[in-house]
C-alpha cells in the first residue's frame, strides 16, 4: 500500500480509498497488538511511511496529523502503535551518520509536539526517551533530575527500621492498650505506666510511640479525656509533638489532609499542649503564596469585570470560563491546611486560637471559604441563643430549632445580656464580614438584636443626635454602626433579590441620623466592593444587567423593566443608581419613565438613592455652567430630584443640609434643586410669565391661589408638602435656608460671579430671588401661623442681627404681622364687656388700636436703619405700612373668585347631566367635593372683603401722618425721591405681584387724598427717565418692572382717555395740586392741574419713555437691549400710542433686528417679535392732535410729517435742550395763568406771603420774571430759525441721539399761550400775562396804595437786625440765580453751534457724547436747584 499514491489524489478520491482499505484491516473488537496479522496492508508500515513522508516534507504536516487523528479515532491501539513508531524514528533520526538531516530531525520534533493534541502526554512520556522529551520541549529541563531523585528514593533508599532493637510485638501490644474499650479502670496514669513498661520490655522507639499515640488519638478523638493527660504526661515538650504533627501535615501537602488530623491538632491547641506558632510553620501553603493567590484572585476579578465591558459574541465561552474559575477556586481551598485547621478550631469552640490564625491570613481571605464561614456561624448561633430568645421577644408559638449549648466546656460562654455581646460575638461578626450571607438566619438574628438594642436599650431614632457619652451602653451604639459597615450591608450584596432582608436591615438603619446612614452607604458602595473578589465580580455582572435594562426603558414597558430594576437594586443599589443618574443627566427624556420604574424599590434602596443624588451633585470635575448658562446635567438632575422626592417617601434632610452648606460656601447654583423640590412637592411655582388672570388670583386667599394662581393646579401635594415641612423642622433648616438665601443675593454679585458675564450673574441672581420668594411662600402656606411665628426670627432680629435687607425681612415677617394684629384685635374685643353691642365704628377703633400696639415696636426697630434726615421726608409709620401690606390687603379679586365659582358650577352641571347608575356613589362624592370647595371659596372671598375694609380704614386713619407737613421742614422735593428709593423701586422688582402692589398703593395714596404727597410729581419721577432702571435690572426684574410700568401707565391712560374720569378721580385731589400753601388747603381751582394740561404731561412722559427706550436699544450692551424689549413687551397695551413715537421705535427695533441677526440670536428673536406687535398696533395709533391739544402750526407740521410732505422729514431728529422744559397749554381757558413750579425755592417764597399771594408780590419781582421769560422766548425763536436753515436727511423717524422732534408739536404749541406744568425743572420764570384784561386785573391787584406803603414802611422800620440780614441774603440769592441761568443759556448756545458744525461734517457718531453732555447740564441744574432749595429752606425756618 503506497501512501504516496493516495496523497497525490487525496482531495479527489485518495482519502476515500485510503480509509476504505484501512477499515478493512481495523476491527474495533480485536486488538492489533495481540491478534495475528490480518490480510491486507500492514497498518504499522502505513503509519511509518506516513510519518516519514511528513518528516521529509513529501506530505504536509497538517495532513499527517489529520490522518493520525482519524486512525486513532477508528481504533484504540493506533495511539500505542504510533508512539512505538515515534520511538523507532527517534532512534533513526538521532544516529550520528544517519540518512536524516538536522532539518528533518527538527520536523520530526515538531510533529511529535503537535501530536500531543491527539495522543495523551502521559503516553508520550512513557514511550519516548527522556532526552528526546527534553529536546522537543514536552517536559522541562528539571524533569530528568527529578526523575533520578524519585527513582533513587523508590529503589535505593532504605527506610529507617531497626530490626535488631525493636520488635513488632511491642507496637502491637501498645495499639491494643491504647484502643481498648474505655472503662473506669483505664485512666491516663495506668496507660502511662503500661506505655513505659512496653518501651522498656520491647525496646521500642519513644518517638515512634508518640506517633502511635497521636494516630490512636486521631482515630478516636472523642477519648480526649484519656489522650490529653497521657500526652501531657508522656511528652511535656510541645516542640516534639509539633514536629511529629508537622511531618504528618507535610506528608499530606500534595493531597487532601484528613479532617481527623485537623481535629486532633485543634484539640491539642485548645488544651495548650502545643503552640499555634510551632505548628503554623508546618502548614501549607506558605503565607507568601497565600497572599499572592489572594491578590491574584482580586486582579482576576477586576480583569473579569473589564472583559464584561467588552462586547463578546461567544457567550458559551464566557460561561465555560466562569465554571472553570469556580472549579479552580474550590481545588485551591481543598488543599489549604490553614483553612482546615481554622475550621476545626471553630468546630470545637476554640475562638481564641481561631482568631489568631485568621489574623495571620489576608483580610477576609479565610472567611471567604464557605465551610469555615459556616463553622463560625454555627458557633455564633450557640453563643447568642439565650439573649436572642430572651430579648428579641420571639413568639411562643414559634419555637424554631432549639440550639443546645456547646459540648466543649472550653468554648466561649453563652451570653444572656447585650453588654456581654461585646466580648466575643461582635468580634466574630467582624471577622465573618460579608461571609455572613452564607447563613441568612444568623443575619436576621443579628439585625433583630441590633434593632432591640437601639429601640429599647438606647431609645434612639433618626431625629436624635449621636450620643456623646462613653458608657458601655453608648459604646453599643457605635458597635452597631461598625457591624452594619463591615458585615451586614456587604452581606446583602451577595443575597440577590432578597427584598425581605433589605427591609429588615432598613428597620435598623433608619434609626440613625442621615449623616451616619450616608457614611455607611459610602463605605458600602465605594469600599466594600474593592476588598472581595466575588463582590467585584457581582458588581460587574450587575452593572452589565443595569446597562441592558436602561437601554429598554420607555413609557410602554415601565412595569416589567421597573420590576427587574427593583430586583437588581435589592442587593446592590449604590453603583446601579450611579449609572441610572448618569443616564438621566445625559438624556432628560428618561426622567419620567425612570421615576415611574423606581416604584418597586425597597425602603433601603430609596434611602441609598437619596445619598447617590447628593453624591452626583458634589461630583468633582464637572462644569456647572457652560457658555453662560446652567449645564444640562444639573438641570436634569434638579428635575429628577423634584419628581422623585414628590412621588416617593425619601428623606430630604441630607439634601436640604447639602444646599445649606453650599450657600454657606457662597455657591448658589444648587438652589435650582430646592426650587424644583418646592415646586413639585408643594405645588408653588416660581414663574415670572404669569397671565393677568393668574396675577389677580394670586392676590386672593390660599384656595384661590391653588386653584387659579399657578399654571399646574395643585393636586396631591398634601403628603409631599408635609414631608418637606417635617424635614425642615427636624433639622431646623427653615429659618437657616431663608436667611442664607437672602444673604446669598449679594454674594452672587460680589463673590460668586465676580468675573462672570452679566447675563450669568443675572440668571443666578434671579434664581436666588425666585427661590427665596417660592420658599417663603411655602413656609407661609404650609406652616400654621403659630409655627411660623415661633420659628422665624423677629423683624428686628432680621434687620439688625442678620443684616437682611428690608424687602426680604418684611416679606418673611408679613404673615407674622397679620397674625399678631388679628390676635390682639380678638383679645381687645373679648376684654370689652359690650362685645355683642359694638358698632362697626367701634370695631374699627379696636382694630386700629390693635394695629398700633403691634406695629409700634416694628416702627421703632425701623428708625435706626436710616439717617434722621430721611424721616424728615417720610415717616417710619408710612415705611412700615407700605412694606407690611400686600395685594391681599388692598383689594379683593372678585372677578377671579367669580370665575372659579362659575367653573365649579359648570362641573356640577356636567356631572348631573352625565350621571350613570353604576357610578352614582362616585359622582355623588365628586359633587359633594365640588360643592364644598365652592362654599369655601365664597367664604374665603367674604373674609377677604372684610379684611380689606379694615385695612382701608387703617390707611385712612394713618394717611395724615405719612408725610410731614411742608411748613415744618420744607422738604417737599425730597419726599418723592425718598418714597421711590426706599419703597417703590425695591419692591416693584421683588415679585410680579409686588409690582402690581406698588402701582396699586400709589393709586390708593392718591385716592385717600394724602396730604403733602404729589401724585403728579411721583408719576413724573417714575416715567421721565427709566434708562438707569432698565440698565440695572436682571431679566426677571425687567419683567416685574415692566409690569409695574404697565400698571402705572394703565392708570395714566385711563385718566388721559376720559375727561369725566379725570375730573372724578383727579380734580380737587391734593396729588394734582401745583401750588402749595402753609395751610395745605387749595382754595383756588387754578391750584390744580387741568385735563388738557394733564394730557400735555402725558405726552411728555411718552416722549421721555421713548427717549429712554431708544437710548437702550442704541447701545451695544446685551443687558440694556434685552431689558428694553422686555419692558416694551409688557407696556405694549399703553405704549406707544402716538404715531411719531411708534415710528421712531420701529426704526430703531428694525436696526437692532438686522444688526443682531448673525450675532446674538436671542436679541434678534426679541426684535422680530416686537416688530410683529407693532404691526398689529398700527391701526390703533393716534396722532398728536388726538393725544393732546396742539397749536395750528404744529398741527400742520404734524400732518405733513405723517404724510411725508414736510420739509423737516428730510432732517434728522436731534435733541434740542433749553433752560426751561416743555410747556403745554390748556385751550379751554380763556386766560393764561402764570407758570407754576414745584420747587423748594418757590415754596419758601409762597410761605412768606399774605393770605392773598398776589398782594404780597412786588413789582421788582414781576419785572424780573418778565425779563427772564422774554429772554427765553427770544432764545426759542432764534433756535427755530436756525433749525429751518439746517439741511437734514430724508427720514422723518431716523434717530441718532435724542427725540426732541417728537415733542415739536407741543413745543410749537406753547410759543404764544400755554399753561406750564413744569414738575421736575430746577428753576423757571413766572408766566407772562398775555391778555390785556387779565394784565390790568393783575396790575390792580398788585398795585399798592399809599396807605399800604406806609404800613409796609412802618413794618420795615420795626424789623430786627436779623430779619434785615435775611432780606439781604434773599436778594443775593436771587441775583446769584439770575447769573447761573445766564451761564446755562450761554453754555447751551455754544453746544448748539457745536452740534450744527459736527452734523454738517458727518460726525454723527458724536451724538451720544453730546447727549451725555446735555445730561450733564441737567444734572448741574439739579444741583443748582438743590443748593437753592437748601438756602431758601433755611430762610423759611425763621
Amino acid at each position: 500500500m503506497d501512501i504516496q499514491n493516495f496523497i497525490k489524489n487525496w482531495d479527489s478520491k485518495g482519502k476515500t480509498e485510503f480509509f476504505k482499505q484501512v477499515k478493512a484491516v481495523l476491527k474495533e473488537d480485536e486488538s492489533l497488538l495481540l491478534t495475528k496479522k490480518a490480510k491486507g496492508p500492514d497498518i504499522s508500515r502505513v503509519i511509518y511511511d506516513l510519518i516519514i513522508g511528513g518528516i521529509k516534507s513529501e506530505i504536509k504536516k497538517d495532513v499527517v496529523l489529520s490522518i493520525l487523528a482519524e486512525l486513532s479515532y477508528m481504533h484504540k491501539d493506533i495511539a500505542s502503535i504510533t508512539t512505538d513508531i515515534f520511538q523507532v524514528i527517534d532512534t533513526e533520526t538521532n544516529l550520528p551518520n544517519g540518512e536524516y538531516t538536522a532539518k528533518e530531525r527538527s520536523m520530526f520534533g515538531s510533529l511529535v509536539r503537535d501530536s500531543e493534541k491527539i495522543f495523551s502526554e502521559k503516553l508520550l512520556k512513557e514511550r519516548l526517551e527522556t532526552e528526546t522529551l527534553q529536546e522537543f520541549g514536552i517536559v522541562n529541563k528539571n524533569f530528568y533530575s527529578k526523575f533520578i531523585k524519585i527513582k533513587t528514593k523508590l529503589y535505593y533508599k532504605q527506610r529507617r527500621f531497626n530490626l535488631f532493637r525493636e520488635e513488632n510485638e511491642g507496637y502491637a501490644k501498645l495499639l491494643t492498650e491504647l484502643n481498648k474499650e474505655y472503662v473506669d479502670e483505664v485512666n491516663d496514669k495506668n496507660s502511662l505506666e503500661i506505655v513505659k513498661s512496653l518501651i522498656g520490655c520491647f525496646n521500642v522507639d519513644p518517638n515512634r510511640v508518640l506517633d502511635v499515640i497521636l494516630e490512636s488519638f486521631e482515630i478516636r478523638p472523642e477519648r480526649k479525656e484519656l489522650y490529653i493527660p497521657l500526652l501531657q504526661s508522656y511528652m511535656p515538650d510541645s516542640n516534639i509533638i509539633s514536629e511529629v504533627l508537622g511531618y504528618k501535615y507535610r506528608n499530606y501537602s500534595e493531597e487532601k489532609t484528613p479532617s481527623s488530623l485537623y481535629k486532633v491538632t485543634a484539640i491539642l491547641l485548645q488544651h495548650e499542649i502545643i503552640e499555634l506558632d510551632d505548628i503554623y510553620s508546618w502548614l501549607s501553603p506558605v503565607d507568601e503564596k497565600l497572599f499572592a493567590v489572594w491578590q491574584a484572585e482580586i486582579e482576576d476579578a477586576k480583569e473579569y469585570v473589564r472583559k464584561l465591558k467588552i462586547i463578546s459574541t461567544n457567550k458559551d465561552k464566557q460561561e465555560d470560563e466562569k465554571e472553570q474559575e469556580s472549579d479552580n477556586k474550590d481545588e485551591k481551598n481543598e488543599n489549604n491546611q490553614k483553612f482546615g485547621l481554622c475550621e476545626a478550631l471553630l468546630n470545637i469552640g476554640d475562638w481564641l486560637n481561631a482568631s489568631r490564625l485568621i489574623s495571620k491570613l489576608p483580610e477576609k481571605c479565610a472567611t471567604s471559604n464557605e465551610f469555615l464561614a459556616r463553622s463560625l456561624c454555627n458557633l455564633i448561633h450557640i453563643i447568642i441563643e439565650p439573649v436572642y430568645r430572651l430579648k428579641c421577644a420571639v413568639p411562643l408559638n414559634l419555637k424554631g430549632t432549639e440550639i443546645k449549648p456547646h459540648p466543649n466546656r472550653k468554648a466561649p460562654p453563652q451570653v444572656h445580656n447585650f453588654l456581654d455581646l461585646r466580648q466575643n460575638v461582635f468580634a466574630m461578626f467582624h471577622t465573618l464580614g460579608p461571609s455572613l450571607h452564607f447563613d441568612p438566619v444568623l443575619l436576621q438574628k443579628l439585625i433583630r438584636i441590633m434593632r432591640v438594642i437601639l429601640e429599647n436599650e438606647l431609645n434612639v431614632d433618626a431625629s436624635t443626635p449621636s450620643p456623646s457619652q462613653t458608657d458601655e451602653k453608648t459604646i453599643l451604639y457605635y458597635d452597631i454602626i461598625s457591624l452594619l459597615d463591615s458585615c451586614v450591608l456587604p452581606s446583602l450584596s451577595y443575597m440577590s433579590c432578597n427584598c425581605c432582608v433589605a427591609e429588615e436591615i432598613w428597620t435598623v438603619v433608619k434609626l440613625f441620623p442621615y449623616n451616619i446612614r450616608y457614611a455607611l452607604y459610602n463605605g458600602w458602595k465605594n469600599e466594600s466592593y474593592l476588598l472581595h473578589p466575588k463582590l467585584i465580580r457581582l458588581r460587574g455582572e450587575a452593572e452589565q444587567d443595569i446597562k441592558a435594562l436602561m437601554k429598554r426603558v420607555s413609557k410602554e414597558n415601565v412595569k416589567p423593566v421597573g420590576r427587574r430594576i427593583g430586583k437588581l437594586t435589592h442587593s446592590s443599589p449604590g453603583f446601579l443608581f450611579d449609572y441610572v443618574l448618569g443616564q438621566i443627566q445625559l438624556y432628560d427624556n428618561l426622567i419620567a419613565p425612570v421615576v415611574d420604574a423606581l416604584r418597586f424599590l425597597t425602603s433601603l434602596s430609596y434611602d441609598v438613592l437619596g445619598y447617590c443624588v447628593i453624591e452626583a451633585l458634589v461630583s468633582t470635575g464637572r462644569e456647572r455652567f457652560k457658555y453662560g448658562v446652567l449645564s444640562d446635567w444639573l438641570q436634569s438632575l434638579a428635575n429628577f430630584c423634584g419628581a422623585i422626592y414628590k412621588k416617593y417617601s425619601i428623606e430630604l434632610s441630607g439634601l436640604l443640609q447639602y444646599i445649606c452648606n453650599q450657600l454657606k460656601a457662597q455657591k448658589s447654583l444648587d438652589l435650582l434643586i430646592l426650587k424644583e423640590i418646592v415646586q413639585k412637592m408643594v405645588g408653588i411655582e416660581a414663574v415670572e410669565e404669569m397671565t393677568n388672570e393668574q396675577l389677580s388670583a394670586m392676590s386672593g386667599g390660599e384656595l384661590l391661589k391653588g386653584e387659579a394662581g399657578y399654571f399646574s393646579q395643585v393636586r396631591n401635594t398634601k403628603k409631599s408638602s408635609q414631608r418637606l415641612k417635617d424635614a425642615l423642622a427636624s433639622n431646623d433648616l427653615s429659618v437657616a435656608l431663608c436667611l442664607l438665601i437672602a444673604q446669598q443675593k449679594n454674594c452672587v454679585i460680589y463673590h460668586e460671579t465676580s468675573k462672570s458675564h452679566p447675563k450669568l450673574v443675572g440668571k443666578l441672581y434671579d434664581q436666588c430671588q425666585d427661590t427665596l420668594v417660592q420658599f417663603g411662600n411655602f413656609l407661609g402656606s404650609t406652616y400654621t401661623v403659630e409655627e411660623y411665628v415661633e420659628r422665624l426670627p423677629s423683624i428686628h432680629s432680621m434687620l439688625q442681627e442678620y443684616h437682611i435687607h428690608s424687602d426680604v425681612a418684611f416679606f418673611l415677617a408679613r404673615p407674622m404681622f397679620t397674625h399678631a394684629i388679628t390676635q390682639k384685635y380678638d383679645q381687645l374685643r373679648k376684654n370689652d364687656t359690650s362685645l355683642k353691642k359694638l358698632t362697626s365704628t367701634q370695631k374699627m377703633e379696636k382694630y386700629l388700636e390693635a394695629t398700633n400696639l403691634v406695629m409700634n415696636p416694628v416702627i421703632d426697630s425701623v428708625r435706626p436703619l436710616h439717617p434722621l434726615k430721611v424721616w424728615e421726608d417720610i415717616s417710619p409709620q408710612f415705611l412700615v405700612t407700605f412694606w407690611s401690606l400686600s395685594m391681599y390687603d388692598l383689594q379683593t379679586p372678585n372677578e377671579s373668585y367669580q370665575r372659579e365659582i362659575n367653573k365649579l358650577k359648570l362641573q356640577i352641571a356636567s356631572l348631573n347631566s352625565n350621571e350613570l347608575g353604576s357610578a352614582t356613589s362616585k359622582i355623588k362624592k365628586e359633587l359633594e367635593r365640588i360643592q364644598t370647595f365652592s362654599e369655601k371659596l365664597q367664604e374665603e372671598k367674604k373674609k377677604q372683603q372684610e379684611h380689606v375694609e379694615k385695612i382701608m380704614g387703617r390707611l385712612n386713619s394713618e394717611k395724615d401722618n405719612w408725610f410731614p407737613a411742608r411748613a415744618a421742614k420744607g422738604a417737599k422735593n425730597e419726599t418723592i425721591p425718598q418714597f421711590l428709593q426706599l419703597c417703590l423701586f425695591p419692591r416693584c422688582t421683588f415679585t410680579a405681584l409686588d409690582a402690581i402692589y406698588c402701582a396699586k398703593f400709589v393709586n390708593i395714596i392718591h385716592n385717600l387724598k394724602t396730604p403733602n404727597f404729589s401724585t403728579l410729581l411721583c408719576y413724573d419721577r417714575i416715567l421721565c427717565d427709566i434708562t438707569c432702571s432698565i440698565t440695572t435690572c436682571t431679566e426677571n426684574e425687567a419683567n416685574r418692572y415692566g409690569r409695574f410700568l404697565n400698571a402705572m401707565l394703565e392708570t395714566v391712560m385711563r385718566w388721559h382717555s376720559d375727561q369725566a374720569t379725570f375730573n372724578k378721580e383727579c380734580a380737587n385731589y391734593p396729588g394734582f395740586v401745583t401750588k402749595f400753601r402753609i395751610s395745605n388747603q387749595c382754595t383756588d381751582k387754578n391750584d390744580h392741574v387741568g385735563y388738557e394740561n394733564f394730557r400735555h404731561v402725558c405726552h411728555k412722559w411718552h416722549f421721555k419713555i421713548t427717549r429712554s427706550i431708544v437710548t437702550c436699544l442704541s447701545s451695544k450692551d446685551y443687558i440694556q437691549i434685552r431689558n428694553a424689549f422686555i419692558i416694551l413687551m409688557h407696556i405694549q397695551n399703553h405704549f406707544p400710542v402716538v404715531m411719531k413715537t411708534e415710528q421712531v421705535i420701529h426704526k430703531r427695533v428694525e436696526k437692532v433686528r438686522d444688526e443682531e441677526k448673525t450675532k446674538r440670536q436671542d436679541l434678534h428673536v426679541l426684535a422680530s417679535s416686537y416688530l410683529g406687535i407693532l404691526k398689529q398696533k398700527h391701526g390703533q395709533l393716534m396722532t398728536e392732535q388726538d393725544f393732546h391739544q396742539v397749536s395750528e402750526s404744529a398741527s400742520n407740521d404734524q400732518s405733513k410729517s405723517v404724510n411725508g410732505d414736510s420739509k423737516s422729514d428730510k432732517k434728522p431728529i436731534k435733541e434740542e435742550r433749553k433752560p426751561t422744559r416743555t410747556v403745554d397749554r390748556e385751550s379751554s381757558k380763556a386766560t393764561v395763568e402764570r407758570d407754576v413750579k414745584i420747587t423748594p425755592a418757590r415754596e419758601a417764597s409762597k410761605d412768606k406771603r399774605e393770605p392773598t399771594p398776589r398782594e404780597k408780590s412786588t413789582k421788582k419781582e414781576e419785572r424780573h420774571d418778565r425779563e427772564t421769560k422774554e429772554r427765553d422766548d427770544e432764545y426759542t425763536r432764534k433756535r427755530d430759525k436756525e433749525k429751518k436753515r439746517e439741511k437734514r436727511p430724508s427720514s422723518p423717524v431716523e434717530f441718532e441721539g435724542d427725540l426732541s422732534s417728537v415733542s415739536n408739536s407741543s413745543t410749537g404749541s406753547i410759543q404764544h399761550n400755554a399753561e406750564v406744568i413744569n414738575i421736575d425743572e430746577p428753576r423757571e420764570p413766572k408766566r407772562r400775562k398775555v391778555e390785556s384784561k387779565k394784565r390790568i386785573e393783575d396790575d390792580d391787584i398788585v398795585e399798592v396804595s399809599k396807605k399800604d406803603r406806609a404800613i409796609k414802611k412802618e413794618k420795615r422800620e420795626k424789623q430786627t437786625d436779623e430779619e434785615k440780614e435775611l432780606r439781604k441774603e434773599k436778594k443775593l440769592i436771587k441775583k446769584r440765580d439770575r447769573e447761573e441761568i445766564q451761564q446755562v443759556e450761554k453754555r447751551r448756545k455754544d453746544e448748539e453751534k457745536t452740534n450744527k458744525i459736527s452734523h454738517h461734517n458727518g460726525e454723527e457718531d458724536n451724538m451720544r457724547e453730546r447727549h451725555n453732555r446735555n445730561q450733564d447740564v441737567y444734572s448741574r441744574e439739579d444741583r443748582h436747584e438743590k443748593s437753592h432749595y437748601q438756602k431758601t429752606s433755611r430762610s423759611s425756618r425763621y
